[in-house]
């Protein structure tokens, strides 16, 4: 981010003459980090001051119109003592400094105004206020929260380890620049300005995290460890870690998780549908999540992944920072790391801020898997992702190949499903399955309808929807009472033709206990395991 003259974290030396031109193109117009004041006027200061301090920082120019045409002010020791007087008014201000500057043959006071990095100022009415754009506005409601909760959280990232800025590789520098936008001639001050980099040049916890090649060296278990499990009993198989700099870790996680976990391979007749266990952007954000949010002060134990038969589960270390809890954690947002997160963010490796677990959550339920599980015990934060979901492969392949006949909104796809498995839908029903209101129930129920994918019958309260006798179920799902009786007839005849000799048996009908079981040759469909033509496996 580029600073305007005279923030304190500009590193430009500051002038104390300007000509007319050189402020103009300094300070073209008022935007989050410059205010004109024409006078000195007590409210505006201290708002602005305020809302300054809790975003990025920014310069208070008095003398200066709106339109940013400079008049000049007078100014003087007690002038100067009355600033300092309104901002000790101002709950925890933060840094911030006074002093004049000449404008051609006018004098411009400038108050600069520093960023806090922890806590946060405050009127002295307890209103609460950040800059946006050219306008202070102020925190209300959710916003609020999530904003006391991040600014209120111990940084521990920030806390400088006993590596330096020489240990760094050039790599890696290189790598983090160019994700932020840099310019590697100024990198330190950017590195300061980010938390990456103590004053003395130290690299703290973040710095550590992102610029060397293994900062488990400085900062102990700072890196992922990988079990897999061949059965339920506490012995795995095979144990891996991945170590490195932040992002490689999530990246190379995230890579190696999804390979072993791998797809469903579904054959619906001619179609082949792959469908993965778990989509990669759930694990993606888990695991940046993971990294990104757990506790670096219990440097003793590392992130777990576990590989279950039947589960993917992630344990990250430290419990959720507030306010956020198991309830709220789709509406609360709060950063222990915030410097990590947002660099991951950088990197493509994780969502913009508060719309990580809503990710989660809508691409497990889009792809008809079951939502991912979170527990807090206080000392770490696990995620439980089901390979075994309720809605079985076949039947999400099956609905892949209904959406390429009309329009299938992702949370009418559950619905479906259970139509197709004999269902009668009603919309108390549809409310439980979807978990929504009465309103959103019926518009879901009807636009089924109206894609011709339910038959309504009944109107208002009493209206009932099937599934659509031209739809047809997927294979293997139910079995209609025709279905039934064809089926019966089906077996007695191959029994009939076993025993009339070889050959007999040329349409290749049920078997027994098998057509039962599975789709079989003839076409007959059955509850669970599918036949050549229909077929299910994993890789």
């Amino acid at each position: 981010m580029s600073y305007p003259l005279f923030h304190p974290e500009n590193p430009q030396p500051r002038p104390l003459v300007l000509t007319l031109d050189d402020f103009a193109a300094a300070f073209p117009e008022e935007n989050e980090q410059i205010e004109f004041k024409e006078g000195f006027p007590r409210s505006g200061t201290i708002e602005t001051l305020v809302a300054f301090s809790n975003a990025e920082g920014g310069v208070i120019l008095y003398g200066v119109t709106n339109s940013g045409s400079v008049g000049g002010v007078t100014f003087s020791g007690e002038r100067e003592a009355e600033i300092h007087g309104w901002i000790a008014e101002v709950h925890a201000p933060g840094r911030y400094d006074v002093f004049p500057v000449a404008v051609a043959d006018r004098t411009v006071v400038v108050v600069a105004v520093d960023r806090r990095r922890e806590g946060f100022a405050q009127l002295r009415d307890g209103r609460l206020l950040v800059r946006r754009g050219a306008s202070n506005r102020a925190l209300v409601g959710t916003e609020l929260t999530n904003f006391v909760a991040q600014r209120s959280l111990q940084r521990f990232e920030s806390t400088p380890t006993t590596a330096t800025f020489d240990d760094a590789s050039p790599v890696l520098v290189t790598a983090l620049a160019s994700a932020w936008g840099w310019d590697e001639s100024q990198i330190r001050d950017r590195l300061r300005e980010h938390d990456f980099l103590a004053a003395d040049g130290r690299l703290t916890v973040a710095g550590a995290l992102y610029l060397l090649d293994s900062s488990h060296q400085v900062l102990r278990k700072s890196f992922v460890e990988v079990f897999r499990y061949r059965s339920e009993g506490p012995d795995y198989d095979r144990r891996i870690e991945f170590t490195g700099p932040l992002e490689e870790q999530v990246r190379n996680t995230t890579e190696f998780v999804a390979a072993e976990v791998g797809h469903d391979i579904v054959i619906l007749g001619s179609m082949r549908y792959e469908l993965p266990r778990v989509p990669g952007v759930v694990l993606r954000e888990a695991l940046a999540n993971a990294v990104a949010h757990r506790s670096y002060e219990a440097n003793g134990a590392a992130v777990r992944v576990e590989i279950r038969p039947d589960r993917v589960v992630i344990v990250s270390p430290g419990g959720l920072p507030e306010p956020v809890t198991v309830k709220n954690i789709r509406d609360q947002t709060a950063a222990r790391n915030l410097e990590v997160i947002k660099t991951l963010r950088r990197f493509g490796l994780a969502e913009d801020a508060g719309r990580g677990v809503d990710v989660m959550q809508d691409e497990m339920a889009s792809n008809l898997l079951d939502p991912p599980e979170f527990v807090d015990d206080g000392s770490s934060v696990t995620v439980t992702l089901r390979l075994d979901a309720a809605v079985a492969a076949q039947e999400r392949a099956w609905i892949s190949e209904v959406e390429n006949r009309g329009r299938l909104a992702p949370r009418d796809r559950l619905l479906l499903v259970f139509a197709a498995r004999g269902e009668v839908l009603t919309n108390n029903k549809a409310r439980r399955l979807l978990d929504v209101d009465s309103v959103e129930a019926r518009l879901a129920l009807q636009r089924l309808r109206d894609e011709g994918f339910l038959i309504q019958h009944g109107e208002r309260g009493g209206a009932e929807y099937r599934v659509s006798p031209d739809l047809g179920p997927p294979p293997g799902l139910r079995l209609s009472p025709g279905d039934l009786d064809s089926l019966v007839l089906d077996m007695a005849r191959g029994t009939r033709d076993k025993r009339r000799g070889p050959g007999a048996n040329r349409a290749r009908p049920c078997r027994g206990a098998d057509a039962a079981r599975s789709a079989c040759a003839c076409g007959t469909p059955g509850p669970a395991r599918p036949a050549p033509g229909n077929e299910i496996r994993t890789r």
